[in-house]
This record gives C-alpha cells, sequence and structure tokens, in this order.
C-alpha cells in the first residue's frame, strides 16, 4: 500500500498522460474557465452560496467523525474550521476563476471504516478531492480507490503511512515522530528509565507506540506496551497494566475520555508516572472531567503545531475567521492541514490543468507551503522522498486553565536525537 513517492512519480508518468486525456476514473477532460482543463468536481457555474457569479466552482469532499465516534469533539470543529478556511480562499478571490465549495458534500464516517467507505463511494464521483479525511483506519480503507483515481486527500490524522502516499497531503509532525519526541523528552527532562505505550490498535496507536519502542530502544530505557479499545467501560486491562508495570512516563494514544478514564483512575490507585498524551488524546473539556486533578498533576501534551492562542498571521486569521466560537485547537488543526491542498490548486491552476490528475502533478512540484507561520520554514516539502520530506519538530504543553484552550506551553518546536537519526523508509508500525 505505501510507496515510496520518488518511484512513484516516476512510474506514474503514462497514466497520468492517459489518466489527463480521459478525466479521473472515466469523466472526460474537458476545457474550463480560464482556458483550465477540468474533469471532477469542477463546474463552470457558480458555487451556491459564495455570493460571486462570476466564478465557477470547485467542490471539495469532507469525511468525519461528527456525531457519535471517539472523535467527535475534535472532528466537528475541524470541519467548521475548514469551512472558514475556504471561505477566506473564496473572500481572497478564490483560485484561477474559481471558488471553493466545501459544504455541498459533508459525511459522517463515525469512526467506522466500512461506513467511510461507503460515504466516499456515494460522493467520490462529484468532488475533485477531499479537504478532510478524518482518521487513520478510516483513511486506509478508501486508500486503494484514492490512488487509483487520484484523487488528492487531506487527512484529519498524523499517520506516518502519509509520507508514503502521493494522494495524502500531510501537515506537521506524524505520530510516530511526535512519540519520539515524547521519550527523549521523558528521558532528557523527566528522568525517565521506564517507558510504556498505552494505546489505540490501527495506523493510529500503532504508529505512536512503534516511535515510542524505537526511541525507548535508542536511549537504552525499559519499554512496555499495551494495547486498548474505544469506551469508558473498555478502560481495565490498560489501567491494570500501567499499575503493573510502574512505568516512569505513559506515551499515551487514544481518544479523550477514555484517556480521562485511564488518567484519572490510575491515579486513584497509586499511580504517581506521568503521562504524555499524543495529540488527538488531548480536548479541553478533560479539565471540566472528574479525572482533572490527575490530569493536571501527571499529563503533559504533545503537539503538532502551536495552540490556538499563537502569535502567528495564520492563528490571527485563524480567529478572526472563527470570532464567535470557543476556542479549541480542533479549529487550529482543521486550519492547519488546509493549507497543503490550497497551495497544490493554486499550482493547478497556473499550470492549466484542474483534474484530478492535475492536481496530483502539482502536488509533486511542492517543495514547500505558506503555513503562514503556523508550522516553521521547510515543513509542507511532497517532493523527494519520505525521510526526505518527513517533519521531525513537536512540541510540549501542560494543562493550563488559564490557557484559551486548557494547555500551556513548555517546550517549543524541537527534534529529539532519535526522530533526528531515524530513517523513514517504510511506515513505522509496519
Amino acid at each position: 500500500m505505501a510507496r515510496h513517492r520518488a518511484v512513484l512519480a516516476l512510474l506514474s508518468v503514462v497514466a497520468l498522460a492517459s489518466v489527463a486525456c480521459r478525466g479521473g476514473d472515466g469523466g472526460e477532460a474537458v476545457e474550463g474557465k480560464g482556458g483550465i482543463k477540468v474533469d471532477f468536481g469542477v463546474t463552470s457555474e457558480p458555487c451556491e452560496d459564495t455570493g460571486h457569479a462570476d466564478r465557477g466552482c470547485i467542490y471539495l469532499g469532507t469525511i468525519s467523525d461528527l456525531t457519535e465516534g471517539p472523535f467527535k469533539t475534535l472532528a466537528v470543529p475541524i470541519t467548521e474550521s475548514q469551512k472558514a478556511f475556504w471561505k477566506r480562499v473564496n473572500d481572497q478571490g478564490g483560485i484561477g476563476g474559481y471558488d471553493v465549495d466545501v459544504t455541498t458534500y459533508v459525511a459522517d464516517n463515525k469512526y467506522n471504516p466500512q461506513i467511510q467507505n461507503q460515504v466516499y463511494q456515494e460522493m467520490k464521483g462529484k468532488i475533485l478531492a477531499l479537504t478532510q479525511t478524518l482518521g487513520s483506519p478510516t483513511t486506509a480503507a478508501i486508500l486503494p480507490d484514492l490512488e487509483n483515481s487520484q484523487m488528492v486527500s487531506v487527512p484529519a490524522s498524523w499517520t506516518s503511512l502519509w509520507g508514503h502516499e502521493e494522494v495524502v497531503l500531510e501537515s506537521g509532525a506524524n505520530y510516530c515522530v511526535e512519540s519520539m519526541n515524547s521519550v527523549d523528552y521523558a528521558v532528557d527532562e523527566l528522568g525517565a528509565k521506564k517507558v510504556m505505550a498505552v494505546h489505540l490498535p490501527g495506523d493510529y496507536g500503532d504508529d505512536a507506540a512503534a516511535g515510542a519502542k524505537i526511541a525507548a530502544e535508542k536511549r537504552g530505557v525499559q519499554f512496555a506496551d499495551a494495547v486498548t479499545q474505544t469506551g469508558q467501560d473498555n478502560q481495565g486491562g490498560a489501567i491494570d497494566a500501567v499499575l503493573a508495570n510502574q512505568p516512569d512516563v505513559v506515551i499515551l494514544t487514544t481518544g479523550p475520555t477514555d484517556a480521562a478514564v485511564i488518567i484519572g483512575q490510575t491515579a486513584a490507585r497509586g499511580f504517581k508516572g506521568r503521562f504524555i498524551g499524543t495529540s488527538p488524546t488531548w480536548n479541553m473539556g478533560l479539565m471540566q472531567s472528574p479525572a482533572a486533578p490527575a490530569i493536571k498533576a501527571l499529563y503533559l501534551q504533545s503537539a503538532p503545531w502551536k495552540s490556538w492562542a499563537t502569535d502567528t498571521p495564520g492563528h490571527k486569521a485563524l480567529r478572526e475567521a472563527l470570532p464567535s466560537v470557543t476556542p479549541n485547537d480542533g479549529y487550529t488543526a482543521g486550519w492547519v492541514w488546509a493549507y497543503p491542498l490550497k497551495a497544490a490548486l493554486q499550482k493547478a491552476a497556473e499550470n492549466k490543468d484542474l483534474t484530478r490528475a492535475g492536481v496530483l502533478n502539482a502536488v509533486r512540484q511542492l517543495e514547500s507551503v505558506d503555513y503562514e507561520g503556523m508550522l516553521p520554514t521547510g515543513a509542507g516539502k511532497f517532493t523527494g522522498t519520505p525521510d526526505e520530506s518527513t517533519f521531525r519538530q513537536t512540541l510540549i504543553y501542560k494543562p493550563d486553565e488559564q490557557a484559551a484552550t486548557g494547555v500551556g506551553l513548555v517546550e517549543d518546536f524541537f527534534t529529539g536525537p532519535s526522530a533526528k537519526d531515524f530513517t523513514f523508509d517504510k511506515p513505522c508500525y509496519q
């Protein structure tokens, strides 16, 4: 499934030429506005609600965890943030004579791979690309079809698999890097001699656990591993495993509700070690949960980028676009994730080719992406090998009731020795 970007680029030349002629997975490419070639999901007719009758419309799809899955508290703000992001793009002139619509094709995957595939199949013939596909296992369920149809997609996840997939536009450090850096931080700053990974199964949890194991072995500290399932009532095994192993630091990779149960109940049973939660583990609602005292005492949060209140042009634009919302770093994530697709669409429009194949070809030309300061220079490289393009900097936060999203910065962007020296020649969990 995973493929080396440089090799894939060479192997795809013939396929690209063919697809450019016939359009995506069967549609005919035609000339659209401004002489730009288009196929799926791009019309000369204006978008319904942007108010720009002189522009055509680029339709992008969203598949997220919107009602009952474990990440709905993140997914809803991610989705709202991306609506605001693309509205800003439209207000600033659109892309190549087109506005962008991200409201017509929005579906709920309930964090279920089967539902993900079902709703994807329903919308795929009507969209140019996916501005969001939430979840590692859910996105993996449609990955072969994304590749076959050359549909570029933006993940709401950070598995190291995405660095090996051309059609997936990842942003920030992957779970593997994040956990490597967290273990290095635990060893260097907390004096950890024994590390444990507690995590969900699948690309999300397994990737983070793999990074923790790699770093623990490199740093010469003990390592243990425990897999858990989603659900408040399913954490007994994980809690027992933490208490039995008594690690100095637990790298925790679950949903927020599961995290609260694990942290709260281990602390109630006398556990004194620390937790460092992978980024999706956190939600500021944890500060109002029964586990809040334990979380404040024991928990640190790793992150791929800085939180809502940070002073950068991108963060400022985000806050101005969503002036009335309660701050939540789901909004921050949704905004950051949208930048690479914007860059790819702009490049494709410059190339006069807004077909699916044209957007993928534009991705191959992206040496960097302007994140308006939300990620450091060097992020957003989609050329070269996965090892060359993998972004390796993360941050550490701690619970802070005075902070806008409940966490305050402890350690700015850094790369630990484990991630710095690691070669990304395949996904970490494979």
